[in-house]
């Protein structure tokens, strides 16, 4: 477990990053104080990797030997804070709202434990600290640029205020979910509000398409599937008097199946052309795809929780037998490599019961040591281990 000294200097990190957090593919200051921080501990590390991403790696360079990467994302998210915490952002309209601040502090403290030691790693580490996890697929670009060059293997955690102090949540297989995005743009001639005889009212059959949207997954999936549609952002109108002429209409699908996701995205497509008829409208239909979903491969997760019952013991690790319909993009890494993500439990009895993504989002700082060993003693693990995720499995999928 990492000392007094350690936790402490975990902890100032992870209240330094709180206070200056930075968006997606903006994590220039962020990028500098990691690179600074390896400095420090004589780690050597390659910096914009992936746009503003940072690559580290620690132990053996012979070639053939096994190596192993650990990762935590870096990203802040466009949110006011309003936790009043003395370590509040002091960027406008910028927050660590959801533990990517710990995240770094525990890859960093892993780092640490780690270069202790170096000379008896069986293997090599790899650190990665990823940009933009929040919406725009960093990881992505961070293999692209050879983040997992010659890695075989790939674990992370995620803080989780959903779970108990020192609890540790590990899972094989499905863990989240595909993370498409839509835009639906339904138009008209506009006209007088007096007079509606005369248009097509776009905010007419807007309202009908949403209410009628929510049949999809009430009627049209399996109801052991989950899958969820949302309409979270609605522009349309520009005064009481007037009918309006365009709507745009911005939502989410979230599935766990590609059958699932299949079904509600021809559902949505059809509804959103039958609203061309029932309400004389016209419409367009843009789908973005998002991240795949994360699936933990069963070795991965057999070392993972094997670790994690060794740290905290056995009774306080915890499986997810629902996945959770959130999106990950730790998920292209597993596309390429074996892997697990974790979540580490970070409830405090004491903060305000603020969700993920909230402006009010706290979580216990006890969780940083718990997370830094973890990583570290899980990459120890894996580099003794590696023959048992080299060879085939009949339940890999």
């Amino acid at each position: 477990m990492p000392n007094s000294q350690q936790i402490a200097w975990m902890r100032d990190i992870r209240r330094h990053l709180h206070r200056h957090p930075e968006l997606a593919f903006a994590e220039f200051a962020t990028a500098r104080f990691i690179a600074g921080q390896l400095g420090e501990l004589g780690i050597p590390c390659r910096e914009q990797v992936g746009r503003t991403g940072i690559v580290a790696s620690l132990g053996s360079k012979k070639t053939g030997t096994p190596c192993v990467a650990i990762r935590a994302d870096m990203d802040a998210l466009p949110i006011t804070e309003q936790t009043g915490l003395p370590f509040a952002s002091e960027t406008p309209g910028v927050m660590h709202a959801c533990g990517h601040d710990g995240h770094v502090a525990m890859l960093l403290g892993a780092a640490a434990l780690l270069k202790a030691k170096e000379a008896e790693l069986p293997g090599r580490v790899v650190l990665i600290f990823q940009p933009a996890e929040e919406g725009d697929g960093g990881a992505q670009g961070m293999i692209a640029d050879g983040a997992l060059d010659g890695v075989e293997a790939i674990f992370a955690g995620h803080i989780d205020r959903n779970y108990a102090l020192n609890e540790i949540v590990v899972q094989p297989g499905l863990i989240s979910a595909f993370t498409d995005e839509f835009s639906i743009e339904i138009g008209s001639q506009g006209g007088h509000a007096a007079k509606p005889h005369e248009t097509a009212d776009s905010i007419l059959a807007a309202g009908q398409l949403i209410a009628s949207i929510q049949s999809i997954v009430a009627r049209e999936v399996h109801p052991c599937l989950p899958a969820v549609i949302t309409i979270g952002k609605i522009h349309g109108g520009v005064a009481a008097n007037v009918i309006a002429a365009r709507v745009i209409l911005e939502g989410t699908i979230r599935t766990t199946s590609p059958e699932t996701r299949a079904v509600c995205i021809a559902g949505l497509k059809r509804m959103i052309k039958a609203m061309e008829q029932l309400h004389r409208v016209e419409t367009s239909f843009i789908l973005v795809e998002g991240y795949p979903p994360v699936v933990n491969d069963p070795v991965a997760a057999r070392i993972a929780t094997e670790v994690a019952a060794e740290i905290v013991g056995q009774d306080k690790v915890k499986g997810q037998p629902l996945p959770s319909l959130g999106g990950e993009d730790f998920s292209f890494f597993l596309q390429k490599i074996p892997g697990c993500l974790v979540r580490f439990g970070a409830r405090h009895t004491e903060l305000h019961d603020a969700p993920a993504h909230s402006p009010r989002f706290d979580f216990d700082e006890q969780v940083l040591p718990t997370g830094a060993l973890f990583l570290a003693q899980t990459a120890i693990s894996v580099l003794e281990r590696m023959e048992e995720l080299r060879s085939p499995v009949p339940d890999r999928a």
